[in-house]
């Protein structure tokens, strides 16, 4: 029992797969970076800045800093198991081959926890900035733009969008890819606006007090759950996305090469990104202005006294913020294609069409998060995915160390600088944003889990193909 449970798989390269099986290569550097900002920048600074801000106060900004150093130190794991396995599966198919069975099925379950939540989070913060511009523009009733949890009925918006980039990613993976850097393009020009315009409006008097709620977790006389490491914990949301890039391997053309730049490289370029814009937006105003906004940059600029600049960055953000959509349900579609093509879904999901796109799983995979989006707050749907994260990340750099050990003489064309120093930053910083979540994330996490040890036994452990 044991030996099956924790039965290792080697990993496939592309061309041992069967045909309706196998991805087509036709991704390069250039598309991985754009698809690793795209994937990174998004609704976590547009949007979830300020539900960190309503934790930390103006300590938001250590928040950011706590999780991007968390993220670097996995993202260098990533890279190098990425570049020793360049299959499609991500941290999956890395726990699959070293660490057996059941770490990757647990793996693989929380990573379509994570994927499906951080699509539905992202359409939901793309709604916010869509919603105003929509009523105001066209008289659309906001009653048909937001969930029930917000007096609504259901968040169309945020389901059409996802409907849209099902279908651009269904019709092809280059061309998703190329429309994908253009629109980063947009999103970077906008962030960049946002700063220069708020930036000379920094006052030091918005830093104080500095850290109002502290800094570990503490629960407040009315029941919210704030602090430094509170917000690090819904922030990390904000940082993750270079995973998308592993998912990616198996449709890269040179992947010994472009993995390590595509998510490194993303990684460097986000982290600066958002650390000039949190001070920028933290100086520019009390924090207490825009905490819990759901547009909480375009808010912040209304308050400057420049409406222009607001409803550019709104139009900016309804038009980039789909990127982060494409990289996550790109990734999301490649787990559910990887464990299908394993036997731990159903195998029909796995049938590629003649452009070598996993259109079946694709749709599977809007369908789910569309009804999510439509339904769940933004907040709870980003704590949620960040459980399936943080136990993703950890494993990723737990593989990374194990081998390390067991096979120090393997290929590596990236190597990680202070692999044990950094693996366990990255695993336990990870245990520790783990804890900083709310109590309640943590039990929908576990029953999650616990669902999928069930669903294990009773019908992917006796259909699995080595």
């Amino acid at each position: 029992m044991a030996n099956g449970l924790f039965r290792t798989k080697a990993v496939k390269t592309a061309a041992e797969h069967a045909p309706e099986h196998r991805l087509a290569a036709t991704l390069s550097w250039p598309h991985l970076i754009a698809l690793g900002v795209g994937a990174i920048v998004g609704t976590g600074i547009l949007t979830l800045i300020g539900v960190g801000a309503g934790k930390a106060g103006p300590a938001v900004i250590l928040s950011f800093v706590i999780a991007g150093a968390i993220c670097a130190a996995a993202a260098l794991a990533y890279a190098e198991m990425a570049t020793m396995m360049p299959a499609s599966g991500s941290a999956y198919t890395y726990s699959y081959a070293v660490l057996g069975e059941i770490v990757a099925w647990v793996v693989g379950w929380s990573l379509i926890l994570e994927y499906s939540l951080v699509v539905s989070a992202v359409a939901v913060g793309w709604s916010g900035y869509a919603a105003p511009l929509l009523q105001a523009w066209f008289g659309v009733p906001m009653e048909l733009m937001a969930g029930p949890h917000a007096d609504g009925i259901v968040n169309l918006p945020a389901i059409f969008i996802i409907a849209v980039v099902a279908a651009l990613l269904s019709f092809g993976t280059k061309e998703s890819a190329t429309l994908n850097a253009g629109l980063v393009v947009v999103k970077i020009i906008a962030l960049a606006v946002f700063v220069a315009v708020a930036l000379p409006s920094l006052d030091s008097a918005n830093f104080e007090p500095f850290m109002p709620f502290g800094f570990a977790k503490s629960v407040s006389p009315d029941g919210v759950e704030r602090g430094v490491m509170a917000a690090a914990a819904i922030i990390f949301f904000a940082f993750y996305g270079f995973d998308a890039i592993s998912t990616a391997a198996e449709e890269t053309k040179n992947p010994g090469r472009d993995l390590s730049i595509g998510i490194v490289g993303s990684m460097i370029a986000c982290v600066a990104i958002y650390m000039l814009v949190a001070v920028a937006a933290v100086g520019a105003a009390p924090f207490a202005s825009f905490a819990n906004s759901p547009e909480p940059l375009a808010l912040i600029l209304r308050e400057l006294g420049q409406p222009g600049f607001s409803t550019f960055l709104a139009v900016s953000a309804i038009i980039a913020l789909p990127t982060v959509l494409l990289g996550f349900l790109f990734g999301q579609s490649r787990i559910f294609f990887t464990m299908a093509r394993d036997g731990m879904l159903p195998v029909a999901l796995a049938k590629v069409s003649s452009r070598g796109s996993p259109v079946r799983i694709t749709v599977f995979t809007a369908v789910i998060v569309a009804i999510i989006a439509g339904l769940l707050p933004i907040e709870e749907i980003a704590a949620l995915a960040n459980a399936g994260t943080l136990l993703a990340f950890a494993a990723v750099a737990v593989c990374m160390m194990v081998l390390r050990r067991r096979a120090p003489d393997a290929p590596r064309v990236f190597r990680t600088p202070l692999y044990a120093l950094v693996g366990a930053v990255a695993v336990l910083g990870c245990g520790y944003l783990f804890l900083s979540l709310p109590s309640k994330t943590q039990l929908y996490f576990l029953i999650w889990n616990a669902l999928g040890v069930v669903i294990y036994f009773a019908y992917a452990r006796r259909r699995i193909t080595l």
